[in-house]
């Protein structure tokens, strides 16, 4: 796996950029840009099950591996789900299972430097750093509207 790495400053403080990330809303808006229609359930506590799903059922099984409010969120991904099934790591699973995404804020005069860290597979690196970068983009625009 490869650690793809992306960061954008956003002009607005770091609670307001955390609360754009993981309010159930805004999530699923700038989420939509890797697959419309996506969404989290979860309770959002450290050491917590998290599953990343799309509107068919389809998505990620994880767990909240480390959350410091307003600072650091990270995730690790343990197995695909399909139908709102959790599935048993497979040989096709095996290769990515226990990659980490990892979201770290930290702010400076009222401008927060968002930074985003996944583990992908070499067949999905193209397409992160096409979408990433795109949602950023949307993370910034929802967190300086307002």
């Amino acid at each position: 796996m490869t650690t793809l790495e992306f960061k954008i400053e956003i002009n607005a403080p770091k609670e307001k950029v955390w609360d754009v990330l993981w309010n159930e809303e805004t999530y699923k808006q700038w989420t939509s840009i890797f697959c419309e229609g996506s969404y989290a359930e979860s309770d959002w506590k450290e050491g917590s099950k998290i599953h990343f799903l799309s509107p068919n059922g389809d998505g990620m099984n994880s767990i909240i591996f480390k959350k410091i409010d307003n600072e650091y969120m990270a995730f690790k991904h343990l197995s695909e789900i399909k139908k709102f099934q959790e599935m048993p790591v497979d040989d096709a699973t095996q290769e990515w299972t226990g990659a980490m995404e990892m979201y770290r804020l930290t702010e400076d005069n009222g401008v927060t430097v968002l930074e985003a860290k996944m583990d992908a597979v070499e067949k999905y690196i193209d397409y992160f750093k096409t979408t990433w970068p795109k949602a950023l983009d949307l993370v910034k625009k929802l967190s300086e509207e307002k």
